[in-house]
C-alpha cells in the first residue's frame, strides 16, 4: 500500500507535473476565493438559520427541562399531601375505632349493671313474694287452727260459751305463743 502510495505522488513528476504535495498557487488562489465566497453566503443566509433554529431548539428543551422540574416538585408536592391526609385518615379511623371500642365497653358494663340491679330486684321481688305467701298462709293456718279448736271445744262446750268470744281467746292465746315464737299476725 504505501508502494501505491509513493508511485502516486512520484507518477506526475515523471510526467514533468508537479506532486501532491506540490504548491500550485492559482489553485489556492481559486480555492481561497470560492471558500470565502461559500463562508460568506453561509455566514449571511444559512449560518443565522441554522443557529436560529439550533437556538430556538435549545431553549424548547430548557422549558421542556424546567416543566418536567415543575411537574416534578409538583407530583412530589401532591404526593406528600396525599401522604399526609392518608395518615390523617389513618389516625381518625383509629380514633373512631378506639371511640367505638369505648363505647363498646361502656354499653356492654351499663348492660351488665343493669341486668345485675334488674337479678337483685327480681330476688328482693321474689323474696317479698315468698315473705308475703308465708306470712298468708301463716294466717291462713292460723284461723284453720283458730276454727278447728272451737269447732273442738264447742262440740266439747257447746252450751255455755259463745264462738266470737271464743274466737279472741284463742287469738291471744296464739298471739302470746307466736311473741315468744316469731312474729305476731293478726287477722
Amino acid at each position: 500500500m504505501l508502494n501505491l502510495a509513493l508511485a502516486i505522488i512520484q507518477e506526475p513528476e515523471a510526467s514533468g507535473g508537479a506532486g501532491l504535495l506540490a504548491l500550485r498557487f492559482n489553485l489556492m488562489f481559486w480555492t481561497l476565493i470560492i471558500f470565502g465566497i461559500l463562508y460568506w453566503l453561509l455566514s449571511r443566509y444559512a449560518f443565522p438559520a441554522i443557529l436560529g433554529s439550533v437556538e430556538a431548539r435549545e431553549k424548547a428543551l430548557e422549558e421542556a427541562i424546567d416543566a418536567a422540574k415543575r411537574d416534578r416538585e409538583e407530583a412530589a408536592r401532591i404526593l406528600a399531601e396525599h401522604k399526609a391526609q392518608l395518615e390523617g385518615a389513618r389516625g381518625e379511623a383509629q380514633k373512631l375505632i378506639a371511640e367505638a371500642r369505648q363505647i363498646a365497653e361502656k354499653s356492654r358494663a351499663d348492660l351488665l349493671e343493669k341486668t345485675r340491679a334488674d337479678q337483685q330486684d327480681m330476688i328482693e321481688r321474689a323474696r317479698r313474694d315468698i315473705e308475703m305467701e308465708r306470712d298468708r298462709a301463716i294466717v291462713a293456718l292460723r284461723r284453720e287452727a283458730v276454727d278447728l279448736a272451737i269447732a273442738g271445744a264447742s262440740k266439747v262446750v257447746e252450751e255455755n260459751l259463745d264462738t266470737e268470744k271464743n274466737r279472741q281467746l284463742v287469738d291471744v292465746f296464739l298471739s302470746s305463743l307466736s311473741v315468744s315464737r316469731g312474729p305476731a299476725v293478726t287477722r
